[in-house]
């Protein structure tokens, strides 16, 4: 596992965060795809209003993950997953917002060690519940929003037999700022922080729960733009993925590109 120094990861960290100081849309942040050196991610969502207010919406994207393995750099060597995701968020009052998701993950299994071989099963299935809460300021072009979002898991074999880890739970607390680039509020710059935190019930060995704890910290920067000419946000972006803790950590580079399609039902 490559090793990165403490000092290293906290001055990228503080780096990013002062860097990206800015307002939040809502762009498809990649999922985590484990070891690799490079990784790519590509996404495309549906988002549509469900109320003439725009508070409440639904958002469906098909998104796409590719990865290097960890002794190469090409980020579209192999393929890491195939996400559907929908998720439903309610802008209740001011500065409060909530949501509830489903979601359905394919992923690919590789072995640790060179060549980097298919593991037998080569494909984890995942389906996903999540909820997430926000409180959000926001005011002359910047958008300030902290999150917590918990999740349940669950993982299958190819054909539904039991995989390793039975199901998890998992915890996550992000906070995203973002700022309008001039007074079109068609240019935006997006930056955030999550860190995750899980525990796990396992099937192997002897259906054991793991500890609940730390596992991975997770830093965006993101371009974003909504021309006003068309229904179409195009969101181009970096993620620097911490998994580990300690001495046994390892950093994956991300290259993110997203479109989302707003309201082709109508407003």
């Amino acid at each position: 596992m490559k090793k990165v120094s403490a000092k290293s990861k906290l001055l990228f960290a503080v780096v990013i965060f002062v860097v990206t100081f800015n307002k939040s849309y809502a762009q498809l942040s990649p999922p985590g795809l484990g070891e690799a050196k490079n990784a790519s991610w590509f996404a495309f969502g549906v988002r549509q209003s469900l109320d003439s207010l725009k508070q409440k919406e639904s958002t469906t994207y098909v998104g796409v993950g590719l990865k290097s393995s960890p002794d190469e750099n090409n980020p579209f060597s192999k393929m890491a997953i195939l996400v559907l995701n929908e998720e439903i968020s309610n802008r209740y009052k001011k500065n409060w917002e909530y949501s509830y998701a489903f979601s359905y993950r394919r992923a690919n299994n590789y072995d640790s060690e060179v060549p980097y071989e298919e593991l037998n099963p080569a494909i984890e299935q995942e389906f996903r519940l999540y909820g997430r809460y926000s409180y959000i300021t926001e005011g002359s072009g910047l958008k300030w929003k902290n999150t917590v979002r918990q999740e349940f898991r669950k993982f299958f074999n190819p054909d539904f037999s039991n995989a390793e880890e039975n199901f998890q739970l998992r915890t996550r607390f992000k906070t995203q700022l973002s700022l309008d680039l001039g007074n079109s509020k068609t240019h935006h710059i997006i930056g955030g922080a999550e860190v995750l935190f899980a525990i796990s019930k396992e099937n192997e060995p002897e259906k054991e729960w793991s500890k609940f704890d730390y596992k991975e910290s997770r830093f965006t920067l993101y371009y974003s733009l909504s021309p006003h000419e068309i229904p179409f946000v195009f969101d181009l972006g970096y993620m620097y993925n911490l998994i580990g803790k300690g001495s046994d950590v390892t950093d994956v580079n991300y290259l993110a590109l997203d479109v989302v399609w707003k309201d082709p039902f109508g407003a």
